[in-house]
């Protein structure tokens, strides 16, 4: 963390960028917490002012409801915006015993071969009791949508363009460039087998 930058100073700036946002419910009646990873400010926020406006801020406003997560992936640089496995387990072993129980789906937006392979190697031995298997990666925008109500949760333009991207670029799923720009259209992939691969990494 930047010696800097204040504890008020970066709780202003969790609050302007809106990281975190609860907004409407999913498909199930579930309050939808978003959070945003490419505006996460992980080279000047320190981990204890994080999980002070976390308890402060935000699980007040969760209550004791079932809710799910959006986390928006995209675009997300792990030497910007990652705020490291040690503070990944401290926030997650820091949680209230409410919020553990009362959430029930992690929906993991445009994950990359990276995360996914993070999250194969230390996601069960940093999410314990259960929470790993609550993780469902989302490669789309449109399957997100099976489980959200579109109007319900705010998406920045950014996630838009990524999403798109993907479309026109689809090896950027697992780290691979296209060798075509993106004036030109990828052919589409068959839906059978676009739904298998879901399946397959769900």
């Amino acid at each position: 963390m930047c010696p800097c930058t204040s504890q008020s100073d970066q709780e202003q700036l969790i609050e302007s960028l809106e990281i975190f946002k609860i907004q409407g419910t999913d498909k199930r009646g579930r309050k939808i917490l978003r959070i945003i990873g490419k505006l996460f400010p992980a080279r000047i926020l320190s981990c204890e002012v994080l999980k002070k406006y976390l308890e402060e801020k935000i699980f007040p406003e969760l209550g004791e409801q079932p809710f799910s997560v959006v986390y928006l992936h995209s675009e997300v640089q792990r030497s910007e915006n990652f705020p490291g496995i040690s503070t990944l387990r401290s926030i997650y072993e820091d949680l209230p015993i409410a919020i553990k129980e009362h959430l029930e789906a992690v929906y993991f937006v445009h994950p990359g071969l990276q995360a996914r392979l993070f999250l194969a190697t230390f996601g069960r031995l940093l999410f314990s009791g259960g929470l790993y298997g609550k993780l469902k990666y989302v490669n789309r925008l449109e399957f997100l949508w099976e489980h959200m109500k579109r109007k319900e949760v705010e998406i920045p333009e950014f996630v838009y363009d990524h999403d798109e991207d993907l479309e026109y670029r689809p090896m950027m799923d697992y780290g691979l460039e296209s060798d075509h720009p993106r004036v030109y259209r990828a052919p589409s992939m068959d839906s059978s087998v676009s739904m298998y691969s879901m399946r397959c990494i769900s």
